[in-house]
């Protein structure tokens, strides 16, 4: 017989898994389901901020800004280890926008969201140390103001991590077949796209946040034409040698009055994104053109001193945002706000649509959407919200507690090298010493896979965090494949295969 829940979720970015844990956290019975790993997509391929989004206000998005900056200190107390403060310097670059403009902007973005835990916005003189480092000497005077880094696919996971420690049923590599409405609700056919076989789950409500694919969703599993449309535009980085040694990063306007960010990124790289280029074909196919990186190059090359060539490129990613269709001429000018569309049908098993959405305000969204449910899922009332003053698994410290975090995992393993005990924090805060557990010599810490990852990380992203390629620990749990060797990548491929060997013939 099927098993019923009380709600189903399609799409395991960030949207899916943040309204799988906020159900879940109320106390409904909720199943999601992921066709390929969680974050493999959109999610994981962001410029990994946590921000207000100072170019929206150009637009008029008042209620966007205002939202995303309120949730930047919620996201922050939620999760301190995966997400820090950081410092942006914004040139003024003569013949763009004014000074005055820019100041106006700032001021505004400084007092919008009810900022308490980050610093305020100041000029800053660009000709002085630490802010020329890097910069042409043209640019003398800018202003500094703040936003926050996250580690995008980590934040998702800890989301499905947190839903699944809360009762739900949470699966990757799982398809949505088919999804019918019933009497009782909804009939949805699932496949594992692994071993190929097919089960029946019972909902009495369904979710659909596919990211790119919610028409394909709609349009195929469902087999519903919606009146909203959605607008795929793809964004894409490129990640160079470090550029400039200070922690600050930058916010550059361009000539066709784009932004483009540079920030530090992983110790030794730059990030460099993005581009906004409308986008026609399969998602699952998406890559970083020639003329993108050409483009980003030639962006920041205005205002570094060493010119950035295509030649410098380590790595590229891109992602498609699946953006609200509002009729915007230009794909830099398409919103970035949320749509939650709720198709009842004849049968009143209640359908809800995601369109758009940022990772800035995932949480915010899922409360609408579950706000959204409460016809049909009582508990789901909005005076049973929960997650504002959460902690998602590992982040139960205040923020600026992290460097005590650190000095505490190295006391507790004074084998583990700063760096490395440092890296643990950043990705698993609070989690990091189940990690280690017993360990007390590096030789404890199991295999050793290349660089400072050991057997012990990877047996805890397997079996905690659904780690099942070489992929998934590299790029999307953590970002290791930048710093370790390249047959490292081999060396843990064969590692996880021994893994799974050894655990199917166990049981």
């Amino acid at each position: 017989m099927s098993k019923s829940y009380d709600l189903f979720v399609i799409g395991g970015g960030i949207n899916g898994c943040g309204i799988a844990r906020d159900a879940s956290g109320r106390g409904l019975s909720v199943f999601l389901a992921e066709k390929t790993d969680f974050a493999s997509a959109t999610s994981s391929a962001s410029t990994k901020l946590i921000h207000g989004g100072l170019r929206y206000l150009e637009y008029y998005e008042f209620r966007l800004v205002r939202e995303a900056l309120k949730e930047r200190e919620v996201l922050l107390n939620m999760a301190p280890h995966i997400i820090w403060p950081l410092r942006f310097i914004l040139p003024h670059h003569k013949g763009l926008r004014p000074a005055w403009f820019l100041r106006l902007g700032l001021f505004m973005y400084d007092h919008l969201g009810g900022r308490k835990l980050l610093p305020a916005t100041k000029t800053v003189p660009l000709d002085s140390a630490p802010f020329n480092d890097g910069l042409k000497s043209l640019f003398t005077r800018g202003f500094e103001y703040s936003d926050c880094w996250v580690n995008d696919a980590r934040l998702v996971v800890l989301n499905a991590r947190d839903a699944a420690a809360r009762g739900a049923e949470i699966r990757r590599n799982t398809e949505v077949v088919r999804a019918s409405r019933t009497a009782g609700g909804w009939e949805i056919e699932i496949r594992d796209s692994v071993s190929g076989k097919s089960e029946l789950v019972q909902a009495k409500a369904l979710v659909n946040a596919a990211g790119p694919w919610v028409s394909n969703v709609l349009k195929g599993a469902i087999g519903l034409n919606s009146q909203a449309n959605v607008r795929l535009v793809k964004g894409s980085h490129i990640i160079v040698p470090k550029m400039f040694g200070h922690d600050r990063s930058f916010i550059f306007q361009n000539a066709d009055g784009r932004i483009v960010f540079a920030i530090p990124y992983e110790d030794d790289f730059t990030l460099i994104g993005t581009t906004d280029v409308d986008y026609q074909d399969d998602p699952a196919g998406v890559s970083c053109s020639d003329d993108e990186v050409a483009y980003l190059c030639s962006a920041v090359s205005e205002y570094f001193s060493k010119e950035v060539t295509p030649d410098m490129v380590v790595r590229t990613y891109s992602g498609v945002r699946p953006l609200y269709d509002d009729g915007a001429s230009e794909a830099r000018a398409a919103t970035r706000d949320y749509v939650l569309e709720m198709d009842e049908g004849e049968s009143k098993a209640p359908l809800l649509s995601v369109f758009g959405g940022k990772i800035t305000t995932y949480r915010r969204l899922a409360e609408h959407a579950l706000e959204k449910l409460v016809d049909y899922l009582p508990q789901a009332a909005k005076k049973n919200s929960w997650t504002k003053d959460s902690v998602l698994p590992g982040g139960d410290f205040e923020p600026g507690d992290f460097g005590a975090k650190v000095a505490s995992l190295k006391s507790a393993y004074p084998f583990l090298e700063h760096d490395h005990a440092y890296r643990l924090v950043r990705s698993y805060g609070s989690d990091a010493m189940k990690i280690l557990g017993y360990a007390k010599t590096t030789a404890e810490m199991g295999a050793h896979i290349g660089g400072d990852l050991y057997a012990c990380e990877v047996n805890w992203l397997v079996e905690q965090e659904w780690a099942v390629t070489a992929d998934d620990v590299l790029w999307r749990r953590s970002k290791l494949g930048l710093h370790l060797p390249k047959e490292a990548a081999g060396v843990l491929e064969h590692y996880l295969v021994s893994y799974f060997e050894a655990s199917r013939m166990a049981g």
